[in-house]
This record gives C-alpha cells, sequence and structure tokens, in this order.
C-alpha cells in the first residue's frame, strides 16, 4: 500500500518534521514571547538529536544495517523527548499544592552550579515548568511533543523494519 515510502523519504519527512516542530518553538520564543523552561529546552535537544540524525540518514543513503541504526539512533532522541516530555506534563497535571518551587533559569545554572546539580535540578522540574501557557485542541505543548516523540519513532521503526523484511523475503 505504502511501498512508495522508502527509508530515506521518511528519513528526510522526519527530519523536515523535527525541523518544523524546532521553527514552532523558536517562533513561540521570539515572537509570542513564550519563555522555555529547562524541561521544554530539553526536549528542544531532543527533536535536534532526532532531525540531525535523520538527515544523516536520508544524506548517506545506507544499507539495511545502516537504516536500522539510525532508525535506532531518531528512536533513543524520541525516547529521551518523550520522557521529559512525560514527566512535564505529569508537573502540569499536579494539584498547585504540590507543584515545586520555581528554580533559577538554565542558563545561571549552567554557569554557576556543578553540572551534576543541574541536570538533577532540571529533570526534578520547577514551578515555571508546571505553568501551562500553551494549548491547541485542550493539549499543552509538553503533551503535544510527547505525541510527535511516539509518532515520529514508531512510524520510523515501521517504515525501516517493514522495508529491510520485505527485502529479506524478496531475497
Amino acid at each position: 500500500m505504502l511501498n512508495w515510502i522508502t527509508p530515506r523519504l521518511w528519513h528526510l519527512f522526519a527530519f523536515l518534521c523535527c525541523a518544523t516542530l524546532i521553527g514552532f518553538a523558536m517562533y513561540n520564543q521570539y515572537m509570542v514571547y513564550l519563555s522555555p523552561c529547562p524541561l521544554c529546552v530539553l526536549q528542544r535537544v531532543a527533536f535536534i538529536w532526532m532531525g540531525a540524525f535523520a538527515l544523516l540518514a536520508f544524506v548517506h543513503n545506507p544499507g539495511r544495517a545502516g537504516q536500522l541504526v539510525y532508525a535506532w539512533l531518531c528512536t533513543l532522541g524520541a525516547v529521551f523527548g518523550a520522557l521529559i516530555a512525560g514527566r512535564h506534563v505529569w508537573l502540569q497535571n499536579l494539584p498547585p499544592e504540590l507543584v515545586p518551587e520555581c528554580s533559577p533559569g538554565l542558563n545561571y545554572m549552567l554557569e554557576n552550579w556543578p553540572v551534576a546539580e543541574v541536570v538533577k535540578t532540571v529533570l526534578y522540574g520547577s514551578g515555571d515548568c508546571a505553568e501551562v501557557l500553551w494549548t491547541f485542541l485542550g493539549l499543552s505543548m509538553p503533551a503535544w511533543t510527547f505525541i510527535w516523540y511516539v509518532g515520529l519513532a514508531l512510524a520510523t521503526l515501521w517504515v525501516v523494519y517493514s522495508r529491510t523484511a520485505k527485502k529479506r523475503v524478496a531475497n
């Protein structure tokens, strides 16, 4: 049915999705003035990771083994992003009395704190991460990013494994 979707074409599509999502985040930051919290920044890193490996897969156009490696590298970024987004959504749905206190900005923490303390603080989340400043169809931005991570990861694995399975059966 979808035989025209090759892993190479899919990786180009995945890269374009990630680039568009990062562009949307930048638009919201610099045009709508929604400052990203530390968890939002980590979610951007995950999309950049996924997009970079998807672009590499498109440009490199490897054989079967390489396609699987690139697919799993993209999926690794998606799993990291989904975990961060899941934590973010969880923080946003906490009762107000359980929301952690706000932390200093990420730049301040990186300049003044040991890296281990920054990672712990960022992953723990803070009050500014619990704020819902944007919604679409009733879902916050972290909920949408979670959906994108899961969707892109599953589709990437499906495209790569279904194509490699077809090649094995044909041989």
